[in-house]
């Protein structure tokens, strides 16, 4: 392993996988450091019983609610991070939502940058991650200065009827933006497991396969798996970060680079910012604000199911979109948000999560369900807030803009029953939500109100930055991951320009 390295990025997720990249393309000497360890393939990969019900990937934590239970997190600790197990969904945020948005329950504030400075980077992003897709049919879609990379995933039969049935009825569905490798020369077969599961083929898109094999690849990144990062130590003035305290193999090390990116995602990056206060940050690094910790947002989410007396015998079920509603409905002025299909539901899903559910009984609904997912933007509140206690993370949040989320869930369900799904279940999916973290260290131009800024550089620590879902002032209506990937390229650009006096050979 090289022993001299410019930059430590802390977790290999989409943040810290995208900044290795880019880094290591330029010249630059990157450590990754990862808590956890790669995720094998293997048969286990497309167990349900093993993915659902044994939880075999889930990291082994416990933090607490609010009111102080005791909770095991659906979270992961593995090289790529949590996007080992999402559905490669990679959609931009709309231009809108860089902008003051008025809630009927409050305010979704404007970032510091606009939509015009990520576009060229969301096309970038698109293009690492081969995203297929087309926005016609999408309202809401914002515009863009080159097309998807590849393009949109056709609808199996009952999806397109369904979509067609819906369109008729006045809502006007649109492609799923996804992140697969599917083509004439792809590794993707369109298979049942992309929602929730590791892909045994490789063939998801996701922050190991498109941002770590790559960045490995350079020559230039090293990567220590199992490795826990305990605490930053700041140097005696407090103003940069002169090492990084790990726990590998039973052993405390102290590791140092010019540079130190945390990309733990927006929850365990708090914690580790938290947990590294010391007499010159007595609040926490990076915390002179106060603001670390405080404004998480996991959007509303609800899971419907539509029965009806057909099976459903589509296999890659995820390519539809439904934005219709994004910004209002016409006779409610207030945002809605957005829908996306799910991978097919199979019965011991359902199971996994409705323990009293007999599996046959799940099995049966599964075989006759058409199954979608609704989110919602939830707003940035000051006192939802992650923090530490006696040592555990606690989520210590209240959900609040329901008002719409039901109505958008209303409409989905009406919705489906015109299009032949008689009976449709809906399932929140609020309960101590981890899915789409994010918020807890704000990126602003303001160190009164902001932790870092526009680049994801702390305020008071010249040489340390924050990228990842954490940086967000808020949460818009759809999966973050796109904007996290182009946030990242941004923050590198940056970081090439001004620490190594150097001009990406990518840049946007």
């Amino acid at each position: 392993m090289q022993k001299n390295h410019d930059v430590i990025v802390i977790g290999s997720g989409v943040g810290g996988g995208t900044v290795a990249r880019r880094l290591a393309e330029n010249g630059v000497n990157v450590l990754v450091l990862e808590r956890g360890d790669w995720v094998p393939r293997e048969a286990d990969n497309w167990s349900v019983a093993s993915v659902f019900h044994e939880k075999k990937y889930t990291a082994h934590d416990t933090w607490l609610d609010g009111q102080g239970n005791e909770f095991r997190p659906n979270i992961y600790y593995n090289v790529g991070g949590c996007t080992k197990f999402y559905g490669g969904s990679m959609i931009r945020f709309r231009e809108k939502d860089f902008g003051l948005l008025e809630h009927e329950e409050g305010i979704s504030p404007a970032w510091p940058i606009s939509y015009a400075d990520m576009e060229p980077y969301y096309c970038e992003a698109e293009s690492l991650f081969d995203v297929h897709g087309d926005d016609n049919g999408d309202p809401s879609a914002p515009w863009r200065s080159k097309p998807y990379p590849s393009p949109k995933l056709t609808s199996e039969p009952l999806v397109q009827r369904m979509a067609d049935t819906m369109r008729r009825h006045g809502a006007s569905t649109s492609a799923l933006p996804e992140a697969i490798d599917y083509g004439p020369k792809g590794q993707c077969i369109r298979c049942k497991t992309c929602d929730g599961f590791p892909c045994k083929l490789g063939a998801k898109y996701d922050a190991e396969t498109a941002l770590i094999q790559p960045a490995l690849a350079t020559g230039r990144v090293n990567i220590l798996t199992n490795c826990y990062v305990q605490r930053l130590v700041l140097g005696a003035d407090g103003k940069r970060v002169e090492a990084v305290e790990v726990m590998r193999d039973g052993h405390v090390e102290v590791l140092r680079a010019g540079v130190v990116v945390v990309s733990c995602g927006a929850i365990n990056s708090t914690a580790l910012l938290l947990r590294s206060a010391c007499d010159t940050a007595p609040k926490g690094v990076a915390n002179g604000s106060g603001v670390v910790g405080r404004n998480y947002m996991a959007h509303n989410q609800t899971a419907l199911m539509g029965l009806s007396f057909e099976t459903n015998d589509t296999v890659f079920q995820k390519t539809l979109a439904l934005n219709q509603f994004y910004f209002g409905d016409g006779e409610y002025r207030f945002p809605l948000g957005h829908a996306q299909m799910l991978g097919k539901l199979q019965g011991g899903m359902l199971s996994a999560n409705v323990p009293f559910l007999p599996k046959a009984v799940g099995s049966t609904m599964a075989r006759h369900s058409m199954d979608w997912i609704a989110f919602s933007e939830d707003l940035p509140d000051p006192e939802n807030r992650i923090v530490l206690r006696d040592g555990k993370v606690q989520l210590a949040i209240k959900r609040n803009n329901l008002k719409p989320h039901h109505r958008l869930v209303e409409k989905l369900t009406s919705l489906l029953k015109k299009a032949g799904y008689p009976i449709v279940l809906v399932k929140p999916l609020i309960r101590h939500s981890t899915s789409h973290q994010c918020g807890t260290v704000k990126f602003g131009v303001d160190p009164a109100t902001s932790a870092i800024n526009a680049h994801c550089r702390s305020h008071q620590h010249e040489n340390l930055f924050v990228i990842d879902a954490s940086f967000m002032p808020s949460s818009a209506a759809v999966n973050p991951a796109l904007t996290i990937v182009a946030q990242a390229l941004r923050a590198a650009d940056h970081m090439l320009k001004e620490d190594f006096r150097t001009i990406s050979q990518h840049a946007a």
